[in-house]
């Protein structure tokens, strides 16, 4: 480095230095020294500003109730000691509220679907129970004169009774070795 700049980088590390000591060390004005304040301020009335040595007095004697523990020391606490076990009243359950009515049984299995190629459309394959016949249902169709399918999926099939609204849920049912 050169003898000019040598002196050019000290010039300015002096003024540099200069500004700092200046903007740390120069006298403050007073707006700065003061925090805003709030011109809507209003003390609270208070009729007697001495201590109140009765509401003193009554906290310098509450006492903790809690469990005494040395907070220095490693070793657990002491267990609380066991409740007290007071004989059972004799309950009175109430009756219990009348069961609804039964579960929905339906004399048909859910056994296959198929859908169009973007399966918005989507078919479900029942049988009745001796597998006589076979219906190829979609959404809101009826069948069995009693019975609509309510909602598809490819594993389930949401079955709604239309005389009482009781629904069921059949579950595919894989076709067994003799197909």
């Amino acid at each position: 480095m050169t003898r000019r700049n040598q002196l050019i980088t000290l010039g300015s590390l002096v003024v540099v230095f200069g500004t700092v000591m200046y903007s740390e060390f120069r006298p403050q004005s007073s707006s700065a020294d003061t925090p805003a304040t709030n011109e809507q301020f209003v003390p609270v009335n208070v009729d007697n500003p001495a201590l109140r040595m009765d509401i003193l007095k009554r906290f310098l004697s509450l006492a903790y109730k809690g469990g005494h523990r040395n907070i220095f020391s490693v070793a657990p606490p002491a267990p609380p000691p066991p409740p007290e076990v007071k004989a059972p009243a004799e309950v009175v359950l109430p009756p219990p509220p009348p069961s609804g009515p039964p579960p929905l049984t339906l004399d048909a299995k859910y056994f296959g679907y198929a859908s169009d190629y973007q399966g918005n459309h989507r078919r479900a394959f029942f049988s009745t129970a001796n597998n006589e016949d076979v219906f190829i249902l979609g959404e809101g169709d009826t069948f069995l004169g009693r019975f609509r399918v309510v909602r598809l999926t490819n594993t389930v099939a949401d079955v709604e009774e239309i005389a009482s609204g009781r629904r069921t849920r059949l579950t595919l049912e894989e076709p067994g070795p003799n197909g």
